[in-house]
């Protein structure tokens, strides 16, 4: 199991996406989403019956309605003409028939809201699955050229905003869809006439929709990316911050989160704008349609071609035939936001993965653990080498010492070892198998890294031991914290193996996270080490400690150690002096200081006094 370590946040230029910018496929991230859901299709199908069940329901509701209004009329006018009166049983009758019409569409309505959350749930549980699969399979050059937050925004807000507006705008469009179908039957088998006075003013709403949605889109686009920019900046600074206060940057941090913080309000602000505006434009629209029903409707009623309870059933219908197009106009400003959220979704759930061996892959399970590096050459980019002819054959048991400046290409060669990249010229080979013909997750079974930085999560410290190896026993763990020299100061803690790490695993000191991390190496038992400036950041007494762990670790495997410390590698059978990514001297310690050459000054100015 590999102990890798937790880097520093890198701040880039730029979100995912540029404020302002539309969303580059709208039609087709809709397509993708519902292609995405087609496992859902049966219980979509159950939301859209149930949906056009409750508002037929709905939309017999008003003619019933106008029904018992025009008794009513009809027994008025009897009693003023002196021939009867109001029959309140028949009014009885209806108003029940009404009640039991409205509880059956409540009821219809509940069920395909109950069903539509369990989809919309079910997606977003998937799509946070898919993406954390996806994340072990995608290449560290993603991860390097990305902040933390960027990439947790995806999973956060982004699939966060989908579900809601998933769950809200699925059922309002088939809904709305539904009632203004029906509705307009309900209508011209009332009035053809007012039928189409209300139509024609359609044309009005359909215009001002258009047009918000066309303005809108973009600033919806912009919030959803510099949102994931200011994610990405509270979680750099919030994980630094010891640093800001050093360096008295609280100021300067400060601007800058307000700088991004203002971009983020400017499109929020203009996105809820148009949103809001939505609403009372269309209302407005929608009372020109009850003065056209009313005045027309007064007209038809003193020629005797309507009755006034029709006339009431009439306006209730207008009012449910503009409600559901100005539902559709949020509904679509909605979509904005659910595109822009599923557009950011998909485009990290298709971005490259690490290519991987397809077909019969080598077993690792019989490897002894001999590397040859043969001709290495590569580069992060294809303009720039970092490593340019990098050879080196190392045997089983060897320890290996990497030495060499800043810049050297000493850690490169690790990351090409893990395959964390592929070489761009020439091949590593592990006992004759080019790393290329084996699974990453095989390959990296083999391996056990101690680094600088040291990464322990929280939870206990027996389950941060036992993290490269899950089922070992409690026996194996002490033993393995034994070996690293880690038992003792274990047992010193309060709860001791049960003791909690913290989440910034600032509750025990650097060098005993370090014993930690030695001991989970141990525990997993990998056929090849790789140490990386493990001891660089104790003091001397820790160092002495952390050195006889790692020795116990080192035991009879294949070790590759990087070290500026050169006194740590005296005793390894080979050191590699590696400058400007080439290797410019190898031997072992004696030897090397014997040519006076890069490895002897490099070691001699780690000694040097002033006189």
């Amino acid at each position: 199991m590999s102990n890798q370590n937790r880097r520093p946040v890198r701040r880039m230029g730029h979100g995912p996406m540029q404020g302002g910018e539309k969303a580059k496929d709208f039609k087709g991230t809709i397509k993708k989403l519902l292609k995405y859901m087609r496992r859902y299709y049966g219980a979509i199908a159950f939301v859209i019956l149930f949906a056009i069940a409750s508002t037929v329901f709905n939309i017999v509701g008003p003619t019933i309605l106008g029904n018992a209004t025009t008794e009513i009329f009809n027994g008025l006018v009897k009693k003023v003409q002196g021939t009867g009166g109001i029959d309140f049983s028949k009014i009885r009758g209806i108003l029940l028939t009404l009640l039991g019409l409205y509880l059956t569409s409540a009821a219809f309505s509940f069920l395909q809201g109950l069903i539509m959350t369990h989809v919309s749930n079910n997606t977003t549980y998937q799509m946070r699955k898919d993406i954390s699969e996806k994340i072990h399979r995608m290449p560290m050059k993603y991860f390097e050229s990305r902040t933390f937050g960027e990439v947790l925004s995806r999973i956060t807000n982004d699939v966060d905003t989908l579900g809601q507006s998933l769950n809200q705008s699925m059922t309002q469009i088939i809904t709305s869809v539904a009632t203004i179908i029906g509705v307009f039957v309900m209508m011209i088998r009332i009035s053809v006439p007012m039928t189409v006075a209300v139509v024609v003013i359609l044309p009005v709403s359909f215009l001002m929709i258009g047009a918000i949605m066309k303005k809108s889109q973009p600033y919806f686009q912009a919030q959803q990316a510099l949102l994931g920019e200011v994610n990405g900046q509270v979680e750099e600074i919030y994980s630094g911050h010891n640093i800001v206060k050093v360096f008295n940057k609280e100021k300067s941090v400060v601007e800058e989160f307000e700088k991004v913080n203002g971009k983020l309000y400017n499109s929020a602000w203009r996105s809820q704008f148009f949103s809001g505006a939505m609403m009372p434009l269309m209302q407005f629209v929608g009372n020109l349609g009850y003065v056209v029903v009313a005045i027309l409707g007064g007209f038809l009623a003193i020629k005797n071609t309507i009755e006034v309870g029709q006339i009431q059933s009439f306006i209730q219908y207008v009012r449910n035939f503009t409600q559901p197009i100005t539902q559709l106009a949020q509904v679509g400003n909605m979509m904005q936001t659910t595109a822009a959220s599923a557009e950011r979704v998909f485009e990290f759930l298709e971005e490259e993965e690490e290519e991987e061996v397809k077909e019969n892959p080598v077993d690792v399970s019989s490897l002894d653990g001999n590397v040859t590096f043969e001709h290495v050459s590569f580069g992060y980019n294809e303009n720039q080498r970092v490593i340019n002819d990098f050879s080196v054959e190392v045997k089983e048991g060897q320890k290996i010492a990497i030495v060499g400046p800043t810049g050297a290409g000493k850690t490169t060669m690790i990351k090409l070892l893990m395959r964390f990249y592929d070489v761009s010229g020439g091949s590593i080979k592990i006992d004759g198998y080019d790393v290329r013909d084996f699974k990453r997750s095989d390959i990296r079974q083999m391996f056990g890294m101690v680094l600088q930085d040291t990464w322990l999560y929280n939870a206990s410290v027996r389950d941060n031991i036992r993290y490269g190896k899950l089922d070992a026993s409690e026996e194996e763990i002490q033993g393995a914290a034994r070996a690293a020299f880690a038992h003792h100061f274990i047992e010193t803690q309060p709860k001791g193996y049960d003791m909690i790490i913290n989440e910034e695993s600032n509750n025990i000191s650097q060098g005993q996270k370090q014993l930690l991390t030695i001991a989970r190496a141990i525990l997993a038992d990998p056929k090849i080490l790789i140490l990386d400036e493990a001891t660089s950041s104790v003091d001397t007494r820790t160092e002495e400690r952390i050195q006889k762990a790692m020795d116990n670790l080192m035991e009879g495997r294949t070790s590759f150690v990087i070290a500026h410390r050169l006194s740590t590698i005296k005793d390894a059978d080979m050191i590699l002096v590696m400058n400007h990514g080439d290797i410019v001297e190898q031997g072992n310690h004696e030897e090397l200081l014997a040519k006076g050459g890069f490895y002897a000054n490099l070691y001699n100015s780690q000694f040097e006094t002033a006189d």
